[in-house]
């Protein structure tokens, strides 16, 4: 029994010969070097991907909150006081009620609605700016990783002439190592790359789509200040209102008595 678990041990040991520790052992430092940037490359990538995911998932089901109850609210204030401490729609409100103290301190003539309009944009704007926090390094690793990966390549093909030109035997044991090498690193600049690239694509629409849901809430809130309240969005029409019978207009009224009396001759 002994005997045999060793004779498996051995056979497992001599088919792995050409596995992924002997290839970069056989690549030396640069084949490391390459091998643990692709793989740090590929685990931040991964975490950046799914902190945005939770972020973004966030902010949609504050906005589902804000549709839900937020102009319920007779001022901004209360509507305000409903939201999350740390919400994106919180600090837009927060933003456009702070300006619009600020505009009555102004010594400088300044539109009240160029001032809140302002303040609402800057604000909108620091919220996009960390929704977009990190998406530059997955643009990073996409277009740079299958690059890494084929210096990578280069190094084991080099290698591989050299081991040929040195032995002067081209045979397939003095090249495997080196070649096997070197189509690894091309394999995992691919594998770090395709994933990178479509987490920007998709983390990139999904803010793009929370931006626009952002400067509608915005607009909305610049109207309502610029109005002292008389703009807000309309939550639905009751339905007494869309029921209600329509009474005849003075013109219709006066026009039917007219032609109802008679002309004396």
């Amino acid at each position: 029994m002994i005997i045999n678990i060793l004779a498996a041990g051995g056979t497992a040991a001599a088919e792995n010969q050409f596995g992924l520790q002997q290839a970069l052992k056989e690549g030396g430092i640069i084949s490391q070097s390459v091998f643990t940037i692709l793989v740090v490359m590929s685990v931040v990538s991964f975490y950046i991907l799914f902190s945005k995911l939770f972020e973004q998932q966030k902010i949609i089901n504050q906005a589902k909150r804000v549709r839900s109850n937020f102009w319920n609210s007779t001022s901004l204030r209360e509507g305000s006081a409903k939201l999350e401490k740390n919400s994106a729609y919180k600090q837009l409100v927060d933003d456009g009620l702070a300006a619009q103290e600020q505009h009555s301190k102004l010594t400088d003539p300044v539109e009240a609605h160029d001032w809140l309009h302002g303040s609402l944009a800057r604000s909108e704007a620091a919220i996009n700016s960390k929704l977009g926090g990190g998406l530059a390094f997955l643009a990073t690793v996409g277009a740079t990783s299958p690059f890494i990966g084929l210096f990578g390549t280069v190094v084991g093909i080099y290698r591989a002439l050299i081991k040929i030109g040195a032995s002067g035997d081209p045979s397939i044991d003095k090249v495997a190592g080196p070649v096997g090498e070197a189509l690894i690193m091309t394999a995992l600049g691919l594998v770090v790359a395709v994933p990178a690239v479509l987490a920007y694509n998709w983390l990139q629409r999904r803010n793009k789509s929370i931006a626009e849901d952002l400067s509608a809430f915005s607009n909305d809130v610049l109207g309502f200040l610029a109005s002292n309240g008389a703009v807000r969005p309309a939550i639905g029409a009751t339905t007494a209102t869309a029921k209600a019978p329509v009474k005849p207009t003075t013109a219709t009224t006066t026009a039917g008595q007219t032609g109802g009396v008679q002309t004396r001759p």
